[in-house]
């Protein structure tokens, strides 16, 4: 695996080294020690997929409250996502700024998001579904968000006319610097 530290503090993109031949392919996509390596939070309590049905479907912009943070490790198994992430720990030399990448079926890049971020993402094409490897399991009484196009984080999300949106998720509330706590 090929990590790449992103502009956000201990975001890393993750990109396999594959072993090809005439059958096809074989790569790595998980190891525990590598992750520790790496300072990354080697954990793994939980994995989730999630499947939409049509291009420009957004999910988003989700976290965990602490203490049950979550480190993710996300991939698009089917398709593509413009993936997007926001440091929201107090005190980050990057708090409140986004990264964005696109995770493809065919890149098999994958995003390492530490915890104390909000992640998010809006489909590329229809029918695609994204893997999460999760360090804690979900916690529905910590569970929480900030809006997706929030001025506050500047976003730049792809043009998309026919915008599918949970009414939860556009229901998010705008970042308050006064009143945000982690």
């Amino acid at each position: 695996m090929i990590f790449t530290e992103t502009p956000l503090e201990g975001a890393f993109v993750i990109d396999i080294q594959a072993l090809e031949d005439e059958r096809g392919l074989f790569a790595r996509t998980w190891c525990q020690q590598t992750f520790r390596q790496h300072g990354l939070n080697p954990e793994l309590k939980q994995c989730n997929i999630s499947f939409n049905h049509r291009r420009g479907t957004l999910r988003g912009m989700h976290f965990q409250r602490a203490p049950y943070g979550e480190a993710k490790l996300v991939r698009c198994t089917r398709g593509a996502i413009f993936d997007v992430i926001i440091d929201l720990r107090p005190g980050s030399a990057t708090w409140k700024q986004s990264f964005a990448i696109e995770l493809t079926e065919r890149n098999r890049t994958m995003l390492y998001i530490p915890e104390g971020f909000a992640h998010g993402f809006q489909t590329l094409a229809d029918n695609s579904e994204v893997f999460y490897q999760m360090s804690a399991c979900h916690e529905p009484g910590a569970a929480s968000g900030v809006r997706w196009n929030d001025p506050a984080f500047g976003i730049a999300w792809p043009e998309e006319k026919n915008r599918i949106i949970s009414r939860k998720d556009a229901e998010l509330p705008d970042f308050d610097d006064n009143t945000f706590q982690p």
